[in-house]
């Protein structure tokens, strides 16, 4: 999961966001006025996703006013102006999640991440994916087996809500911010009878 400094003022997120993208990216141009995949992969360190470019490009522009926003948005490509309007994320609380979060869509969910260390802390399942010859089963397995796991609890009440990340990236400070990623299915029993939300984390902002 990476930290993000969101800009500061628009001249500086425009020179960032219009930078030609990487080398190869021969049909791109630096200070075109335009934005493109190619460039928000480039200051996002990505290269095809672009659920998690919208997710960056969010996060990076968030300290804006909303007219700034606006500008900065209008300088999207076409492609990229869609893929904002279908994956702009959506912000919540941790108990506002559990109700109005959709399932596969962008979210931003503030509170203050505790980390759940072992198995006896918490339980839920996960389907992944397993190849069996030319066959692709699936198979339930503790998140926490896979993703370092946490309660992102809101700061005035005991509302929380599971978020996660890939093992082996830094663990979260135990303070408010914010965390964006994609909401995800998590079995409650790995009979797969009840299910809730969680919030496979990518980005967080202090």
């Amino acid at each position: 999961m990476k930290r993000i400094t969101p800009y500061e003022n628009i001249t500086e997120a425009i020179k960032s966001l219009d930078n030609g993208g990487r080398f190869y990216n021969i049909l791109t141009q630096a200070n075109d006025g335009v934005i493109s995949k190619a460039e928000l992969g480039k200051v996002g360190g990505l290269f095809n996703d672009k659920q998690q470019m919208i997710l960056f490009f969010e996060l990076a522009i968030s300290k804006l006013s909303e007219t700034k926003k606006e500008e900065v948005t209008c300088k999207l490509d076409t492609e990229m102006l869609s893929n904002y309007q279908i994956h702009k994320p959506k912000y919540f609380l941790p108990s506002e999640a559990k109700i109005k979060g959709e399932i596969s869509s962008n979210a931003i969910i503030t509170g203050i991440p505790q980390l759940k260390e072992s198995k006896s802390d918490f339980k839920g399942f996960i389907m992944v994916p397993i190849m069996a010859g030319n066959v692709m089963t699936f198979s339930m397995i503790p998140i926490i087996d896979q993703y370092d796991v946490y309660e992102l609890r809101d700061e005035k009440t005991d509302h929380h809500f599971i978020i996660a990340h890939a093992k082996g990236s830094e663990k979260l400070p135990e303070r408010k911010m914010k965390v964006a990623g994609v909401l995800k299915e998590l079995k409650i029993d790995k009979e797969g009878s009840s299910s809730t939300k969680f919030l496979e984390a990518v980005y967080y902002l202090d």
